[in-house]
């Protein structure tokens, strides 16, 4: 058995799952655009082993839109790396629009990247070019793909972000809010079912970021685009109705707002005063049981229970109610 296969069973060891032959996700299942299930990453060096992703499962609709939370190391970049085709997984099951990935060579990455997936980084610098226009940069990965028409499709989706006004300004000419809404039409240049944005609002202001959320929105609503952002920021989860937290390389939870975030403008009147705080609690946070029954408590929990990772705890279930009650152990 060669290094990493040892080092994966030994992840599969701690968390409690072997890794089967029989792949229990079906990949032609139109449902769903990603699934994932016991996902493994394991960055390995000559000094260090570093486990990103422990046994990771997650599900994503086709058109949906939902954003992924965690604290910095959580596997949360990990895993967008991956659903990217920018990082490979070390085992699991990882299947993207009916794709297997674990099974891509480097040419099925290729083409992955240019006919499936578009990507939006938090440092728009990765995806524009500072001396060409913004129509220029939009136009720049169908020149690299030989695509007809190109000016006439970019200047269309200048258009769909809000900047058909500003195609022939370079980036020194153009606010970061800006650059950033040009970055969302290039990752849009190749067509791709599934945009992904690594903390999209995480260099620009309020207003910008509701700016930014909106174009995301309408792009899912009006084109049934699948939407993943990895987000830091509270104000933009608040406003997606599923809402996945990661921690410790697993999904532990999911928010899950209570009324579609549309329902609520709806009531309110779509009024401007909408975009303020509210002190109702809009979101409900439930723990996930990944499909060997494991759950993650939530930290402030464990904290007023006294209980820390690795502690044993007594488990009781009331069959009338259908309640579960959670018990610090005495020993």
């Amino acid at each position: 058995m060669s290094d990493a296969a040892k080092m994966v069973a030994a992840v599969y060891d701690q968390i409690g799952d072997k890794p089967s032959d029989d792949i229990s996700l079906s990949p032609s299942d139109d449902e769903y655009m990603i699934r994932c299930e016991n996902l493994v990453k394991i960055y390995k060096t000559d000094e260090v082993e570093v486990v990103a992703l422990q046994g990771l499962d997650l599900d994503v609709k086709r058109g949906e839109l939902m954003a992924i939370v965690g604290n910095s190391g959580s596997g949360k970049s990990t895993l967008l790396n991956m659903l990217g085709g920018l990082d490979k997984p070390s085992a699991g099951s990882l299947f993207v629009d009916g794709k297997n990935l674990l099974k891509f060579s480097d040419k099925d990455y290729m083409e992955y990247k240019r006919n499936t997936v578009g990507f939006v980084w938090q440092n728009n610098a990765r995806n524009l070019i500072p001396y060409l226009t913004a129509v220029q940069n939009v136009e720049l990965p169908m020149l690299l793909k030989g695509s007809k028409q190109r000016r006439r499709k970019a200047l269309e989706l200048l258009e769909k972000v809000g900047l058909s006004h500003r195609k022939n300004s370079r980036l020194d000419q153009m606010s970061g809010g800006e650059q950033q809404r040009v970055a969302i039409a290039i990752a849009l240049a190749n067509d791709p079912r599934l945009l992904l944005a690594d903390e999209p609002t995480g260099s620009v202001d309020t207003r910008t970021s509701n700016i930014i959320l909106d174009i995301f929105k309408r792009l899912n609503e009006t084109e049934g685009l699948t939407v993943v952002i990895v987000t830091h920021d509270v104000k933009l989860s608040k406003r997606i109705d599923r809402v996945v937290a990661i921690r410790d390389g697993r999904t532990s939870s999911e928010i899950v707002r209570k009324r579609s975030y549309a329902q609520e403008l709806d009531e309110m009147g779509n009024i401007v005063g909408s975009e303020e705080e509210s002190t109702e609690e809009t979101h409900e946070e439930l723990v996930v049981l990944d499909r060997s029954g494991r759950l993650q408590l939530p930290k402030e929990h464990m904290e007023k229970l006294g209980i820390r990772g690795g502690d044993k705890v007594k488990v009781e279930l009331d069959e009338e109610t259908g309640r579960m009650y959670l018990f610090r152990s005495g020993g």
